[in-house]
């Protein structure tokens, strides 16, 4: 009853809205990076509140959400398509996390006394089974838009981007103790959430619907596609109009 439950119009909506949310847009990378600069800076201070914050508008959680549902369906197209933004986002916080720990730094602690950086570099089995209870809760409420009220809490339980800003620490400060400590966790919680979401989506039975996410995937393709050659048709505007401008001068 409590999957049977869901409508095929619930289905067919998040199955659009995960690949939607998935799509390496530039506001996806953006969200990506100021959540990552967010937590960085928390970590580094210590404090608690910003980097709850950097949970919330972290993006990181939906591509792991589409590379479960391209599991549960067969799709080697969508599992490619998350996976790799799933990387991007991955090395895209890393990185930034280690730069603006080398310029904000110094007079904070960065080491392990940190309790910020000490709480995300110790992988335990707790931290396995609490990613997979949020990783099953946001798949559900993912497909439940009466629960939607719910995802900014899993946001937060799963925790995704800090151990990556922690790993940027521990890069920038030349501390692999702290790095692997925190990737770790990182994978440890990405586990989680890819075991509890292809579970989630299997007893949803979302595969039959795996044609409506090949088209999903079509319809986003060409939108980044319509995008990417808006944007350098406006820079080829941007670039006659200088060459005009520089010839009147």
């Amino acid at each position: 009853m409590l999957f049977s439950s869901i409508s095929e119009k619930d289905k067919v909506t998040a199955i659009d809205d995960l690949i939607h949310d998935s799509s390496p847009r530039p506001s996806f990378f953006l969200l990506v990076i100021l959540s990552t600069v967010m937590a960085t800076l928390g970590v580094i201070a210590q404090n608690g509140a910003v980097v709850i914050g950097s949970m919330l508008i972290a993006p990181i959680l939906s591509p792991i959400l589409s590379l479960s549902l391209g599991v549960v369906m067969s799709d080697s197209k969508l599992i490619r398509w998350s996976s790799l933004t799933l990387l991007k986002s991955t090395i895209c916080a890393i990185g930034f996390a280690a730069v603006f720990t080398w310029f904000f730094q110094n007079g904070y602690d960065t080491t392990i006394n940190n309790t910020e950086i000490f709480s995300r570099t110790e992988p335990a089995i707790i931290f396995l089974i609490i990613a997979i209870v949020a990783g099953f809760a946001t798949a559900f409420a993912r497909a439940k838009p009466n629960l939607n009220e719910a995802l900014p809490g899993t946001a937060i339980a799963v925790a995704l981007v800090p151990p990556l800003a922690v790993t940027g620490i521990g890069i920038a400060t030349l501390n692999y103790q702290i790095a692997a400590g925190a990737f770790q966790m990182y994978l440890l919680n990405l586990i989680g959430i890819v075991v509890a979401t292809i579970v989630t989506f299997s007893l949803m039975n979302l595969y039959p619907k795996r044609n409506h996410a090949s088209n999903a995937q079509d319809r986003e393709s060409k939108s980044l596609a319509r995008d990417k050659a808006k944007a350098e048709k406006l820079k080829e505007d941007e670039e006659k109009e200088k060459e005009k401008s520089n010839k009147k001068k």
